[in-house]
């Protein structure tokens, strides 16, 4: 029997490096994805743990020759063979099951398999990374909208490969390692240009200008031993739809009083909102009093609850 919810395995950052003890392969900006696959029938869970398979009625295609499996990896939004994040938030936020049939034919998304956690009702999550891998290259059958991730025995030569193809960097994995559910180990590695965190969005200042009718920037915080922190304001990388969107779900959350354990100053006029909604954000480096320097908007993250922000070491 295999459990009926799996918390996806975590990776730390790292540098670009050269190891003949690792494999290497591209980092696809997407979402992470469970894949519980029973007797020709498909279920995909998020990292919140929430059922999202009516979100993608093209996987019902994906093809596995045996009668159970469970697979992590990624689902994506390709254009041009890059990862497109902004078309894959247009996946997420849909219920309506007309929208998700039409977006589902202008947008189709792709699963990229990398990981098999359970065969058979039988969990191999201890057993080796490159056994596992091994198995799945034999069970998996790529489809139009599936494939295995491809990979690679050098690392330094394939981030700077990612990099000029547009992809936001790469993953160093060891052969060795066992698949541990829900935590951030140094068994996975990923290595980036640029520094990138997933922040929870506690309020937004006032818009001016072109900007006069939405927000001019999100405030961000994290959680810092168990304290909702601020670190830093964000006001750069929203398109126009995101900004509408973005407001429209904030003007659900708004509340009267800052969210923060601490106070925040700012010079503009601030709407606070419910710690509820995770925003990725890429940024320079972390400033001497903890804020984020030059941060840019990303995306949003609603497959990732505000209980999973953290600075990683």
């Amino acid at each position: 029997m295999h459990p009926e919810f799996i918390k996806p395995m975590l990776a730390k950052s790292s540098e670009p490096f050269d190891s003949e003890n690792h494999i290497f392969e591209l980092k696809w900006d997407g979402t992470r994805c469970i894949l519980f696959f029973e007797k020709g029938k498909i279920k995909l869970q998020n990292r919140r743990l929430k059922d999202i398979t009516n979100r993608y009625p093209e996987f019902s295609s994906i093809k596995i020759t045996e009668s159970s499996a469970i697979i992590d990896g990624e689902i994506v939004v390709l254009s041009g063979g890059k990862p497109d994040f902004f078309k894959l938030q247009r996946r997420e936020h849909l219920i309506d099951d007309g929208k998700i049939k039409i977006l589902s034919e202008l947008y189709p998304a792709t699963y990229i398999a990398f990981d098999l956690l359970y065969i058979r009702g039988k969990s191999i999550i201890s057993s080796p990374l490159t056994e596992r891998r091994r198995i799945l290259e034999e069970i998996f059958i790529p489809t139009d909208f599936s494939i295995l991730s491809q990979i690679f025995s050098m690392g330094k030569g394939l981030f700077e490969k990612a990099l000029k193809l547009g992809f936001e960097g790469i993953m160093a994995k060891e052969k060795s390692s066992p698949y541990v559910p829900g935590k951030r180990t140094s068994y996975w590695l990923k290595i980036k240009k640029f520094k990138e965190i997933d922040a929870i969005i506690c309020g937004f200042t006032e818009g001016e200008g072109k900007r006069g009718k939405t927000f001019g920037a999100l405030i961000l915080g994290i959680y810092i031993d168990n304290k909702l922190i601020p670190i830093g304001q964000v006001g750069t990388g929203f398109s126009e739809e995101e900004e509408e969107l973005i407001l429209k779900i904030l003007d659900n959350l708004r509340v009267r009083s800052s969210p923060f354990s601490i106070p925040f100053i700012s010079k503009k006029k601030v709407f606070y909102c419910k710690p509820e909604i995770v925003a990725r954000v890429k940024f320079q480096e972390w400033t001497e009093d903890k804020k984020l320097r030059a941060p840019v908007f990303k995306g949003l993250r609603l497959d990732k609850s505000p209980e999973e922000c953290e600075i990683e070491e």
